[in-house]
């Protein structure tokens, strides 16, 4: 009698460790600029790349995006928004990692980092994720649109793309170049096609851009969805452990 008591008990252990197991959740953070990040009603149809791929996840994946309009690798820690991550970064957890940007602008004093600050604070988050045994994904910024006479399209962040190619190296860190990755897709469309990717409007064609706008930076929701897109495939590429938690089509019979 005793024996099969034993028996319950242990089995009943081991279903509850299975379940616990099966339900365990993971927390994919995004830090970032305005390129990545949620956009208010008021400037649709800009759409940052972090809110179509919030879509890509099961019920065991949580996307926090704290990526923000303006933000550097500079302002993102003197603001509070690295140590929001930070602190509540559990073991396994990701952290997606996109700045560039408005690093690299030099006529914004209070944004502008130096390419050293720039690799030393991309390294702080590299190590304080890997400290809360957390997963750090570095990404290079994703280019803006500029084609040459040629129809060819050019590198819009040399330097500080090249910063984050040589920090992955060295850390031994998963990167997703995004920068080459986006500048293809825009080939892909040619230097008229690519606009259609980007917030470019004629006057009163949207209520909230009545005198229009000619943006290469910010994304529309297909611009968006695009990039998003870039970055799924790399996950499934070169981190199958978590493309696992990808939504599984539902297959009809």
């Amino acid at each position: 009698m005793k024996a099969k008591w034993l028996v319950l008990l242990v089995g009943g252990i081991a279903l509850s460790s299975f379940s616990w197991w099966q339900e365990k959740k993971i927390t994919l953070f995004m830090a970032g600029d305005s390129t990545m990040s949620i956009k208010e009603t008021k400037a649709y149809p800009e759409t940052g790349w972090g809110m179509p791929f919030v879509y890509f996840w099961d019920s065991s994946v949580t996307v926090v995006n704290k990526a923000k309009n303006g933000r550097s690798t500079k302002t993102f820690i003197s603001e509070g928004l690295w140590k929001s991550i930070c602190d509540n970064i559990k073991p396994g957890d990701y952290v997606f990692i996109q700045f560039g940007h408005n690093d690299e602008a030099k006529d914004k004093v209070e944004r502008y980092t130096t390419p050293e600050e720039y690799t030393t604070n991309l390294l702080k988050f590299v190590n304080e994720t890997k400290a809360k045994q957390g997963i750090p994904v570095l990404l290079t910024p994703v280019s803006r649109r500029r084609f040459d006479k040629e129809g060819k399209a050019t590198e819009t962040h040399t330097e500080y793309s090249a910063l984050v190619r040589t920090l992955a190296a060295k850390e031994n860190v998963l990167m997703i170049d995004l920068d080459k990755l986006s500048m293809d897709l825009y080939q892909q469309f040619g230097a008229e096609n690519s606009k259609w990717l980007f917030l470019q409007l004629q006057p009163n064609e949207h209520p909230n851009y009545p005198e229009g706008k000619n943006d290469n930076t910010h994304f529309n929701e297909l611009g968006a969805r695009l990039v998003a897109q870039l970055v799924l495939s790399e996950i499934k590429k070169q981190i199958p452990e978590l493309a696992a938690h990808l939504v599984k089509p539902v297959v009809k019979k």
